[in-house]
C-alpha cells in the first residue's frame, strides 16, 4: 500500500490536473511520473474526472497516490473512492467529508484560510492541511501558523506556486506544494508537460 507519507518524504508536491481530459490522462501520468511526482490529482470540476482517475489509478496506482480534487461533499468523496481515488482533497473544511474519508481509509486533505478551519479540520482527523488559496495568504501568515498547528502536520499552499517562488514558502514552514497551472493547463502537450514537471521539480529541490 502506498503511503501519504511516504510520497511526501520522496517528493512533497501534489500535480493537479485541472481541465485534463481522459483521452490524455494517460500520457500526462506517465510524464509526471517519470519526472519524480508520486501524487497526482484529477480535480472533479475537469471533464469527465472520474473516469481520468479510473485510468491514473488502474495504471500508476501502484507507482503514485492517484487522488480527487474539488471535492465539495460526501456524494462526490463516495464516486471518487468507487473510482480508485485514495487521496481526497478539498477547497474547504467540511468536518464531515474529512471524518467519512477517514472511515473509508483514504488519505484527505482539507483546505483552510484561518487558524478556526486549520484546527476544526485536524481535529475531524485531516491527514494535512492544504492552505488555500495561497494567494490570499502569505509566508509570513503562514510563519505565524505553524507556531501553533502541530509540528508533525503537513501544511501545503496551493494557488499560485511556481518554481520562482518555492523558497519563501519553504522557508516560513510549508511542507510541500501543490501544483495547478504552473504544471498543467488544458492544451498543453505531453512534452510541455513533462517539461514544466522537470523543472518544478528541480526548484522544489533547490528550496
Amino acid at each position: 500500500m502506498i503511503l501519504f507519507k511516504d510520497k511526501l518524504a520522496a517528493l512533497p508536491l501534489v500535480a493537479i490536473l485541472r481541465g485534463v481530459q481522459p483521452d490524455e490522462v494517460l500520457a500526462i501520468g506517465a510524464a509526471l511520473v517519470e519526472a519524480g511526482f508520486g501524487i497526482i490529482e484529477v480535480p472533479l470540476n475537469s471533464p469527465q474526472p472520474l473516469q481520468s482517475i479510473t485510468k491514473l489509478a488502474a495504471a500508476f496506482g501502484e507507482q503514485a497516490l492517484i487522488g480527487a480534487g474539488t471535492v465539495l461533499n460526501l456524494a462526490q468523496m463516495e464516486a471518487a473512492a468507487l473510482s480508485g481515488a485514495r487521496l481526497i482533497v478539498m477547497p474547504h473544511a467540511d468536518t464531515n467529508i474529512i471524518q467519512a474519508a477517514r472511515q473509508r481509509g483514504l488519505v484527505v486533505m482539507p483546505g483552510f484560510a484561518t487558524p478556526s478551519e486549520a484546527f476544526a479540520a485536524i481535529n475531524a482527523g485531516a491527514d494535512a492541511l492544504k492552505l488555500f488559496p495561497a494567494e490570499a495568504s502569505s509566508p509570513a501568515v503562514l510563519k505565524s501558523l505553524r507556531a501553533v498547528l502541530p509540528p508533525a502536520l503537513p501544511v501545503l499552499p496551493v494557488g499560485g506556486i511556481g518554481a520562482g517562488n518555492m523558497a519563501p514558502w519553504l522557508a516560513a514552514g510549508a511542507a510541500g506544494f501543490g501544483l495547478g497551472s504552473s504544471l498543467y493547463q488544458p492544451g498543453l502537450d505531453v512534452a510541455e508537460v513533462g517539461s514544466r514537471a522537470r523543472a518544478l521539480v528541480a526548484a522544489y529541490r533547490a528550496g
